[in-house]
């Protein structure tokens, strides 16, 4: 795809992620953006004057301050001075700026730059932007924080698929296999084109997270189908927004989600109609001796399309949404057993006190259990994950 059809699809992708974000959390100030947001009648750079500023700042270079007259501007003046700070015991911090603000201008030749198996934190600070790059983090570098701006404004953005990346597992824009990953105030994009249900080959990563105890703070999740591979570990997500429209969030780890928006992009179902076209999961656990599961609390599910809470993409599928909010998106039966009746006796699928319209229990299938307050206990708070032994606070 040419630079151009990348900066075209980002555009729109943009524009149908913060549209479906309103669905859920009306904003007057995104609104202000969408009433001046107009593709037939304005140019790119129109465009990205009137709606990304607000959003995504960075996806254009940094606008020179007006000096005054005599004076000269740069665009690094935003920059305080002595930063990044010096080298400690405990932490080094490197700085990205696709400007040359920094020593870096991409992601990955910071994570290059990080000593093998260092046992300080890295800090990789990135600033404002869109960074088209295919990052990886390799098993050999632990303990590293990508720390961005804001999840509207920086973004790491690829577009690889199924087909491209030769399998769903290889296609993810940011690939984690490290332990002790940290994100905080970040995007993971993958703008490969939406794929329609049945579509070979299209599914399309935003990130992959193979590593133990990593943990998301403030993060955005931008995709389609399989937009977050949350593969295998312990894993922690807190006050992220995560779209998608199949199997958006899918894998074999045993996470915790706290205070998440949850998006659904998936094409809008005709009234009266009983097609689904979406899932929220798709959790691997391939046995029962495995200690995985996603668990959702106080999270809230909306957007488009009509949806299951999850499919058993393995025969020990578990996922348990508590204290979450569901719009009437989700498909009155739930949850699907991915059409193998076999997996109703080893799948847990379970809610918890879950309010709206999508959370009316009547029509749902007879293998989801409705917990009381003993069983759920297990999945509301980071003790599920063992995060007394590894969860450091957000300003840690």
């Amino acid at each position: 795809m040419s630079p151009k059809s990348i900066f075209s699809t980002v555009l729109v992708a943009i524009f149908a992620v913060f549209a479906s974000r309103v669905v859920i959390n009306p904003s007057p100030q995104f609104l202000k953006y969408l009433v001046d947001f107009s593709i037939t009648s304005c140019s790119s750079s129109s465009i990205i004057a009137t709606f990304i500023p607000f959003y995504f700042d960075g996806l254009h270079r940094h606008h020179r301050k007006h000096p005054d007259k005599g004076k000269t501007g740069s665009i690094c003046d935003d920059f305080p001075p002595n930063f990044p700070p010096p080298e400690t015991n405990r932490t080094l911090t490197l700085c990205v700026d696709r400007n040359g603000c920094c020593n870096f201008t991409t992601v990955q030749s910071a994570v290059d730059a990080v000593a093998n198996f260092s046992k300080k934190r890295t800090v990789i600070w990135i600033n404002s932007g869109i960074y088209y790059e295919k990052v990886t983090i390799p098993k050999t570098k632990p303990n590293i924080t990508f720390q961005g701006q804001g999840y509207t404004s920086t973004a790491v953005v690829w577009n690889d698929t199924a087909n491209s990346a030769n399998g769903t597992f290889y296609s993810g824009s940011v690939q984690v296999f490290s332990a002790n990953f940290i994100a905080k105030n970040i995007s993971f994009m993958n703008v490969a084109p939406i794929p329609r249900p049945g579509d070979d080959g299209a599914q399309a990563v935003a990130i992959r997270i193979a590593g133990d105890q990593a943990a998301f703070w403030g993060c955005g999740f931008f995709g389609a189908q399989d937009t977050l591979h949350d593969d295998r570990g312990r894993h922690y997500f807190k006050d992220c927004y995560i779209q998608g429209s199949i199997d958006f969030i899918f894998g074999d780890g045993r996470s915790l989600y706290e205070n998440c928006q949850l998006v659904s992009i998936a094409n809008p179902v005709a009234p009266g109609s009983k097609g689904i076209n979406g899932a929220v999961t798709a959790h691997g656990r391939a046995s029962g001796d495995e200690n995985t599961g996603f668990a959702f609390v106080n999270c809230s599910v909306g957007g488009t399309g009509r949806i299951w809470l999850g499919r058993a993409w393995r025969p020990f599928s578990r996922v348990v949404f508590a204290l979450t909010s569901m719009t009437n998106i989700i498909a009155p039966v739930g949850w699907n057993d991915f059409n193998d009746p076999a997996r109703d006796q080893t799948i847990f699928y379970g809610e918890y006190n879950c309010t709206g319209d999508g959370a009316n229990t009547t029509l749902r299938v007879p293998y989801v259990q409705m917990l009381n307050d003993t069983q759920a206990s297990i999945f509301l708070n980071t003790s599920y994950i063992d995060g007394d032994q590894w969860l450091q606070s957000y300003n840690n």
